[in-house]
C-alpha cells in the first residue's frame, strides 16, 4: 500500500469521526418518489427538516423522518454534553440511490407478460453543525 494512500486512508477515517450520519439500505420505495422529499429537506436546519417531514402527505417522508431522527441521536451520542438546539445542526448531505430491484411477471392478453419491476433504495443522511458555536 502506497503511502499517499495510506494517508488517504486516514483523512477519511479522521472525517468520519466528526460526521453525524444515518443510512436507511433496502427501503422499499421507488428512489424517484424517495428524491422528492429528499430535496425538500436538503441543506434545511433539522428542526425545520423535521416539521417539513412531519407534515408531509407522502409515505417516503414518514421513512425519512426517522432517518434524521436517527441521525440526531448519532450525534447526540458524540456529543453528550451538548444540546441539540444549540449545535444549529442542518442537513449537510442527503443521497438516494437505487437499491435491489424486485422482478415480477404479470399476464398480460394474448399469452403474453408484463414484467413489473418492484423498486428498492438506500438513503445516506449527513448532519452538519456550523462552527460558530465555539467561537463564542
Amino acid at each position: 500500500m502506497g503511502v499517499r494512500k495510506r494517508e488517504r486512508a486516514e483523512q477519511i477515517k479522521e472525517a468520519k469521526k466528526t460526521q453525524y450520519f444515518a443510512k436507511l439500505n433496502n427501503c422499499p420505495t421507488s428512489p424517484r418518489k424517495m428524491r422528492l422529499m429528499a430535496d425538500l429537506i436538503r441543506g434545511e436546519k433539522v428542526d425545520k427538516a423535521l416539521s417539513i417531514l412531519k407534515f408531509s402527505q407522502k409515505e417516503s417522508s414518514r421513512r425519512l423522518e426517522k432517518l434524521l431522527l436517527s441521525a440526531i441521536a448519532n450525534w447526540q451520542s458524540k456529543n453528550e454534553d451538548a444540546s441539540v438546539e444549540d449545535a444549529d445542526l442542518f442537513v449537510k448531505e442527503i443521497r438516494v440511490d437505487g437499491g435491489t430491484m424486485l422482478k415480477r411477471l404479470r399476464t398480460a392478453p394474448q399469452g403474453r407478460a408484463h414484467r413489473i419491476r418492484k423498486r428498492s433504495n438506500h438513503v445516506t443522511l449527513v448532519l452538519g453543525a456550523n462552527d460558530n458555536t465555539q467561537s463564542k
